[in-house]
């Protein structure tokens, strides 16, 4: 197979992009035309009738080529604004304009109130912290600037923040910013996909969707590895879309590439999709079986130098020169990828984290312990749903139609490479979700927004074009009443939350259904002008449920390990919004905004029953409840949220104003403390969510910080984070996000304590290890460090000064 475009000579400027034919590719005599070159062009509008449904999706040229190479840049340079603005020449104007004005009202969007949600994961803003300040920090990840640990993560998405606070100073806008700059970029890379084989109308809806859904208003102004990993698969598909339609290597390897960086920002999630792409490149390219399998290689070998070159220096590198790999229990790496990052979401089994080493089944139904129920309506329902689920149902159909459309095209056919790529997304990550027994987060849901949106895109293009004929017509009136009434199913989750909203839905969606279906059979311009408003109808109907959810998002601050978009709803996770999934009351579930009123748990992990939560719209709450065994906890659990023994105790009364969430996280922008039955420090012992800092603390862990390799210790990276960022002073997380990781032993820290490189212990915070399966090192220094030196509190924060003289000998 060979490829050609004609290239003017090379001190000619970019000419228009028309005068340049898209490359000729050669027909694989075994699949048929690749690119319909017999097709005819399409009828006229009145000619519509008697189109054959074979072009339900008529076939099309590839968009233009341009020259190529650097004798073409100063040429491209000068005509690119002209050609930003136009964008193709056989466009209709107004494309462009709509496409940059999709763009611009995503930012704005995006960007509004950004700064309300302050550092957002603390745990992540600290590694940015620490990277703005030591280069070799910001090359691990690691948590602090004086590289004891990572965090649990690979370091790709720490990359542009740290960039960022580097170049405008560190800050919450700073730290935000680039993610909403991916929220863009993911909004523009899918209509580009799109518009390829498809009409404007399809990308523009497609982006549309994706910027709305609720999960992405969140995640694209969160500080979380997912915005930059959604905007590299995303990358990744529009690539494979590329490399299918003329086997292009180049392309492929552009696709492994995409990959590999994906693996550097959340290691395995990002080979999700993987078989998928590989799969429909196999069977769809326009060339040989065997060098079919030949650029496959090329692209697999560019994964892996994209995704294996840091890998291979850390693995390499004498640990002594490095910080301890965050999240894993042998300081590797690998270790983590596979383990408690990989297989071990998939499982249950991840040793060291909430609920390790047993599956994760800690009190919870269904299959899936204390992350909710496993089975395939997991995506549907509780709060999960109002994530992501607007478009699902709608984007099934959609695909479903899609393929049997074009069951007779060609194996090189675009339009279906479209529907088996973002399809191929779609089911694949869908199902991974809905199955795995591991930690699950309601914003892991991320990942599914471009499938989805593509989807309907592409659907809704092709259904919009044939509605003239009634089984189509059926299709797009079924599909828009099925979102509608789903909608309003969503809606009626959070009644109190704009209440007429779900029926003015529900209303809209079936009169725009029977519209679109009796449009067709009014002809002339009433039926076009009936079909006009119907299809605008429908549009807002779908779109009203998923808007509505984004803007309360973006009105709002979130912070924390778990966030959730949108209002709360009657059920799931830990007493509801920001929990993990669940229903009922108590933990897991809860009663609206409340903590969970009276829900018992017993044997967490290991017999007792408590009355969970807490009420009055507060984080914490009354009667935290008896939790023996969890880990140290008595049978009383005292009043005011308290857990004797537990990590962190303290009292748990929300602290957030207006609508504190019942996790901690603030709906008002600020930090809320508690949830978890108010557990001082931050949620579950600040594992959720930090510490509240004082100025008298932080005044105090920046005297003579010079003196110090670190101003505190302090167990669990929530906790650290929330002293370092205070401080701006490098702080010890012992054991890593869950203080279960063994980075550091007591003789250890007993030598870097004799060595004065340690000033503060912090008390309080994190989880332990033990009953996590994971590491006791944390717990045997925070006894030892109790037991050594006289407490000092500072407000609410317990504090040991290890460069006092020990209350009794322990050195």
């Amino acid at each position: 197979m060979t490829t050609s475009s004609s290239v003017p000579p090379t001190s000619e400027p970019w000419p228009d992009a028309a005068n340049y034919p898209p490359p000729a590719v050669a027909a694989d005599a075994a699949a048929g035309p690749t690119a319909w070159p017999d097709a005819a062009p399409l009828p006229p509008a009145a000619a519509e009738r008697e189109r054959p449904a074979e072009t339900l999706f008529p076939p099309v040229a590839l968009p233009p080529t341009g020259p190529k190479g650097r004798a073409s840049w100063a040429g491209r340079l000068r005509t690119l604004p002209a050609r930003t603005w136009r964008g193709r020449p056989d466009d209709p104007r107004w494309v462009r304009p709509a496409f940059l004005g999709l763009l611009l009202a995503t930012a704005v969007l995006y960007f509004w109130n950004l700064t309300a949600s302050g550092w957002a994961n603390a745990f992540y803003s600290a590694a940015v912290q620490a990277g703005s300040v030591s280069w070799k920090a910001m090359f691990f990840g690691s948590s602090d600037s004086a590289n004891f640990i990572t965090v649990d993560k690979p370091p790709l998405s720490l990359w542009p923040m740290a960039l960022s606070a580097r170049l405008f100073g560190l800050s919450s806008f700073s730290v935000l910013a680039p993610q909403v700059l991916m929220g863009v970029g993911t909004v523009a890379t899918v209509y580009a996909a799109l518009r390829r084989r498809f009409t404007p109308l399809a990308g523009l809806v497609a982006g549309a969707a994706l910027a709305l859904t609720p999960v992405a208003a969140l995640m694209f102004r969160f500080n979380n590895p997912d915005a930059l990993l959604v905007l590299l698969l995303t990358l990744a598909a529009y690539g494979t879309v590329r490399a299918t339609e003329t086997a292009s290597t180049r392309w492929l390897v552009f696709v492994g590439v995409m990959f590999g960086l994906g693996f550097l920002t959340k290691t395995l999630q990002a080979f999700l999709v993987l078989p998928a792409f590989a799969l429909v490149y196999l069977v769809c390219a326009p060339t040989g079986p065997g060098r079919r399998f030949l650029q496959l290689l090329y692209g697999t070998l560019a994964m892996v130098v994209a995704g294996g070159w840091w890998v291979a220096i850390v693995e390499l590198m004498p640990a002594s020169a490095r910080p301890y790999i965050g999240g894993s229990q042998d300081n590797s790496f690998l270790s983590l990828t596979f383990g408690y990052n990989g297989f071990g979401r998939i499982t249950g089994d991840e040793t060291g984290s909430v609920g390790g080493g047993g599956g994760g089944r800690m009190g919870g139904g269904g299959g899936g312990g204390m992350w909710g129920s496993t089975g395939i309506t997991r995506l549907f329902d509780g709060d999960i749903g109002g994530q992501i689920a607007w478009l699902m149902p709608a984007a099934l159909i959609l695909l479903l139609f899609g393929l049997w459309a074009t069951r007779r095209y060609p194996r090189t056919d675009s339009a279906r490479i479209g529907f088996l790529v973002w399809g191929g997304w779609l089911l694949s990550t869908a199902l991974t979700f809905s199955f795995m027994s591991g930690i699950f987060h309601q914003y892991y849901t991320v990942a599914l927004v471009p499938a989805v949106a593509a989807l309907v895109g592409m659907g809704a293009d092709g259904l919009w074009r044939a509605r003239h004929r009634l089984p189509y017509a059926a299709v797009l009136a079924v599909t828009v009443a099925v979102t509608a009434w789903w909608a309003h199913q969503l809606l009626g989750r959070s009644s109190q939350f704009v209440p007429w909203l779900g029926n003015a839905v529900l209303i809209g969606g079936v009169l725009a259904a029977i519209a679109l279906l009796l449009a067709g059979r009014i002809p002339g311009r009433t039926g076009r002008r009936i079909a006009t408003v119907a299809g605008l109808t429908a549009l807002a109907a779908g779109l009203a449920g998923p808007a509505a959810y984004a803007l309360d998002t973006v009105s709002t601050g979130h912070s924390g390990s778990i966030v959730t978009a949108g209002p709360a709803v009657q059920s799931g996770g830990f007493g509801g919004r920001g929990g993990f999934p669940g229903g009922g009351g108590g933990f897991p579930g809860g009663n609206n905004r409340n903590g969970g009123q009276n829900g018992t748990f017993p044997g967490f992990p290991g017999g007792g029953t408590g009355t969970g939560g807490g009420s009055n719209n507060n984080g914490g709450g009354q009667n935290g409840g008896g939790m023996p065994n969890f880990p140290g906890g008595t049978a009383n659990g005292g009043q005011n949220g308290t857990f004797p023994g537990f990590p962190g105790t303290g009292t748990g009364t929300g602290t957030g104003t207006d609508r504190t969430d019942r996790t901690g996280e603030s709906r008002d922008g600020r930090t809320g403390r508690g949830g978890f039955g108010g557990m001082g420090g931050g949620g579950m012992g600040g594992l959720l969510n930090g510490a509240r800092v004082s100025t008298e603390v932080a005044d105090l862990l920046k005297q003579d910080a010079d003196k110090y390799t670190w101003v505190a210790a302090a167990v669990g990276s929530q906790n650290q984070a929330s002293y370092q960022l205070a401080s701006g002073e490098p702080v010890m997380a012992l054991g890593g996000f869950n203080g279960s990781d063994p980075s550091l032993s007591l003789d250890g820290f007993k030598q870097l304590v004799k060595e004065g490189k340690v000033h503060w212990f912090i008390g309080g915070g994190g989880m332990g290890g033990g009953s996590m399966g994971g590491s006791n090192y944390s717990s045997e220094i925070t006894s030892w460090v109790e037991s050594t030196y006289t407490a000092k509190t500072v407000g609410s924060t317990t504090l040991y000064d290890l460069t006092a003289t020990p209350k009794s000998p322990g050195l």
